[in-house]
């Protein structure tokens, strides 16, 4: 398995909410362009979606906001790259700030042919890539991966 890049960005004041705190959709936001370079590391960057006109398109998403954090933090995203079949990835991101916990984000994407709105199977070298990424069969998941929302 091949270990991803961590996202790293700084929370900007325009995130900032009402609170004083990073507002909720800019966690989303920031987990969004570590999905990106998930994308960049599979082989699903910018110059494959202009080749090929497909993409992935998130149809599931599950955020769980641990902390608050302010203007001017250093995050950092890492990714796991859960599981995989023909035309879906499952994956998941977490967040942190100073090393604490923060954020985590579990997503399930389809790889989707964006002039026909139809989902498509991976290339065979981006198959090749996520199952080069992707954690071990019987490893140790999270224990939030597959949590539902509940009382």
């Amino acid at each position: 398995m091949t270990v991803l890049d961590a996202y790293q960005c700084t929370v900007r004041p325009e995130w900032i909410d009402y609170n004083g705190h990073l507002s909720e959709g800019y966690y989303v936001l920031a987990f969004g362009f570590a999905t990106d370079q998930v994308m960049d590391a599979i082989g699903l960057g910018a110059a494959y979606r202009a080749s090929t006109g497909c993409s992935l398109y998130t149809v599931e998403a599950h955020v769980r906001y641990l902390a608050e954090t302010g203007e001017g933090a250093a995050l950092a995203i890492t990714t796991t790259v859960v599981g995989a079949a023909a035309k879906k990835l499952h994956i998941a991101h977490e967040m942190r700030s100073d090393g604490v916990l923060i954020a985590t984000e579990e997503l399930l994407a389809l790889h989707v042919d964006t002039e026909s709105g139809r989902t498509v199977a991976f290339p065979a070298p981006v198959t090749v890539a996520i199952i080069d990424h992707q954690i071990p069969e019987g490893a140790v998941v999270p224990h939030w991966i597959g949590r539902a929302v509940s009382l």
